[in-house]
């Protein structure tokens, strides 16, 4: 949605696309729009955070083997046919974690140029280089085939295209943070 905006007013595109061109009125769709935008964000900052979820449980379960909080699933059934497990570490851990660093974000008066920078970090490899080495170690694609070269000068002009932005992240950051 943001390609689209800057396609459309380059420089000058505002962060917050719903507010930044004076539309306020009328503040209940503001406000739905913002928390539609919030609810599809955490979902996605959840499936991004899983590596990081998946090792600080593991090295939660290594230091604390014995822990009935820590290992123990509990059953619920809020539907006779639709039972779940639930695990308070996780619940508990993953809440805290991602109420501390949204907490944190809020913080940070120049927030668009730090997500900007989160984001060229975290994009090529979680949506670009894993994606496609997962496919071709599934397809057991050998290395010198066309299509397993295809992909991998795919990969890199992306991670050269990320990494500019990567770099023009960091000096909007350091534009916001001196200005």
């Amino acid at each position: 949605m943001s390609s689209f905006g800057y396609a459309a007013f380059g420089n000058s595109t505002p962060g917050n696309l719903l507010t930044g061109f004076g539309f306020y009125e009328p503040y209940w769709l503001v406000d739905f729009a913002n928390a539609c935008v919030v609810l599809h964000l955490v979902g996605g900052y959840q499936i991004f955070s899983q590596p990081l979820f998946a090792d600080i449980e593991r090295w939660f379960a290594r230091k604390f083997p014995e822990s009935k909080f820590i290992h123990k699933n509990h059953t619920l059934k809020p539907l006779p046919m639709l039972p779940f497990k639930l695990n308070l570490m996780r619940l508990v851990f993953r809440t805290a974690y991602v109420a501390l660093i949204t907490g944190i974000a809020v913080l940070f008066p120049y927030f668009n140029q730090v997500v900007g920078v989160s984001g060229a970090i975290t994009f090529w490899p979680v949506v670009v280089y894993f994606p496609v080495e997962m496919y071709l170690t599934q397809k057991k694609t050998e290395s010198w085939k066309t299509k397993a070269i295809v992909l991998r000068v795919y990969t890199m002009v992306c991670l050269i295209v990320i990494l500019y932005a990567f770099v023009g992240s960091i000096r909007g950051v350091i534009v916001a943070r001196f200005s």
